[in-house]
C-alpha cells in the first residue's frame, strides 16, 4: 500500500490525499470544445483558458497545498488519447480509470474506495476540472481552512460555497444554517437547491444562499458514510471490489461492475439527501465560475482579461442567443 508514497513529501501532511475528477463527457460544450481542439475531446483537455488545459491547471492548483505523490485521476477509458499526453508520466496507482461514465458518484466512491484502502485515515479534497479560478493560491487557502476543519469535525463533509454574483439556473445552491462554534466561516446545511428557476435563484440569491462549487473535503470515512447511507446499493458493488483493487482481477471487475450500474449524481441522490453531515465554508477574495456552458466560458475569459485566438474566431459561435441566454 505504499505505492502512493514518495520521498519527498509537498505538504507535510501525509494523510491529506487529492482527487482530481476527469471523466466527465462534456457535452454541454462540446460545441465549444469542437473549435478549440478540432476534435471530439472534453473540455477538461482543452486548452479552453490559456496555454494550458483545464486538467493542467486544475493539478496546478491543487500542488500548491496537497503532494502529487497522494493525487488521484478520475478518468474514462475512452478518453485515453486525451488524458494520456497530459498524465502519461502518473504512476498507473494514480489512475482511477473508469470503463465508462456512470456520473460523479461512482467515480468519486471508486476513487475513495482505493484512498480508503491505502490510507483508512485519510482527508480527501475532490476537485472537478472544469472550473475558472481567479486566484489560485487563495482559494487553496480556503482548501486547507477545509481541511483543518475536517481535521477538527471528522463526521463532515465541508463543501467550498462561494457567495453568487448572479441568480444562476444552472448551479447548485446551498441554503446555510447557523455558524458551527469556533469555526470560522463555517455553517451548518440547511438544504440544497438543484438548478433552480430564475425566480427561485433570484430568491436564493437574496436570502444569502451560496452557489456549491463541487469542491469538498472530509475525511474518507465521513465520504463512505454518507455514501453507503444514501445509495447502499452502489457502495456494496464497489466494496466488494476493494480486496482485488491492484491486482490483474481490478479492471475486469471494474467493468462488469459498471455494465450492472445506473448513472448516480453524487450532489442530488447523496449530498441532497443528508445536509446533516454537511458544511459549508464560505469561501471569499475568490471569482469561480464552472465552465458547463459557452457563456460561462467567455464570462471567464473577461475576468481572466484573457482573449484566446480561438475565442475571436468563434464569436459569431458564441453570440448565439441559444448560448448566451
Amino acid at each position: 500500500m505504499d505505492h502512493y508514497e514518495s520521498k519527498r513529501d509537498v505538504s507535510g501532511h501525509k494523510n491529506e490525499w487529492a482527487v482530481i475528477l476527469a471523466g466527465g463527457d462534456g457535452t454541454r460544450l462540446k460545441s465549444l470544445t469542437r473549435r478549440i481542439a478540432g476534435d471530439e475531446r472534453p473540455k477538461q483537455f482543452c486548452r479552453v483558458l490559456g496555454k494550458e488545459t483545464l486538467l493542467e491547471e486544475t493539478q496546478g492548483r491543487v500542488k500548491l497545498e496537497l503532494a502529487p505523490e497522494r493525487t488521484l485521476y478520475v478518468v474514462n477509458q475512452i478518453h485515453e488519447p486525451y488524458y494520456k499526453p497530459i498524465l502519461g508520466d502518473q504512476p498507473a496507482i494514480h489512475l482511477v480509470v473508469q470503463p465508462s461514465n456512470r456520473g460523479t458518484a461512482p467515480a468519486i466512491l471508486y476513487a475513495l474506495l482505493r484512498i480508503a484502502a491505502a490510507a483508512p485515515e485519510a482527508l480527501v479534497a475532490v476537485f472537478p476540472s472544469d472550473h475558472y479560478i481567479s486566484d489560485n493560491k487563495r482559494f487553496m487557502a480556503h482548501i486547507r481552512t477545509a481541511l483543518d476543519t475536517a481535521r477538527r469535525r471528522p463526521d463532515l463533509i465541508v463543501l467550498l460555497g462561494l457567495d453568487p454574483e448572479r441568480p444562476e439556473v444552472g448551479y447548485g445552491w446551498i441554503e446555510t444554517a447557523e455558524p458551527l462554534r469556533e469555526l470560522p466561516r463555517v455553517f451548518g446545511v440547511h438544504r440544497f437547491w438543484e438548478k433552480p428557476n430564475r425566480l427561485l435563484a433570484q430568491v436564493l440569491q437574496l436570502r444569502g444562499c451560496l452557489w456549491n462549487s463541487f469542491v469538498m473535503v472530509a475525511s474518507v470515512q465521513a465520504f463512505l458514510q454518507v455514501i453507503e447511507s444514501a445509495v447502499p446499493e452502489l457502495y456494496r458493488s464497489f466494496a466488494c471490489l476493494s480486496a482485488i483493487f491492484g491486482t490483474r482481477r481490478e479492471k475486469a471487475a471494474v467493468t462488469t461492475t459498471y455494465q450492472c450500474m445506473d448513472e448516480v449524481n453524487f450532489s442530488t441522490q447523496i449530498l441532497a439527501r443528508q445536509p446533516e453531515h454537511l458544511a459549508a465554508l464560505r469561501v471569499t477574495g475568490v471569482r469561480w465560475n464552472d465552465l458547463g456552458e459557452p457563456r460561462r466560458v467567455m464570462a471567464s475569459l473577461t475576468l481572466a482579461g484573457v482573449r484566446p485566438q480561438w475565442a475571436k474566431a468563434a464569436m459569431p459561435l458564441l453570440r448565439s442567443p441559444d448560448l448566451i441566454s
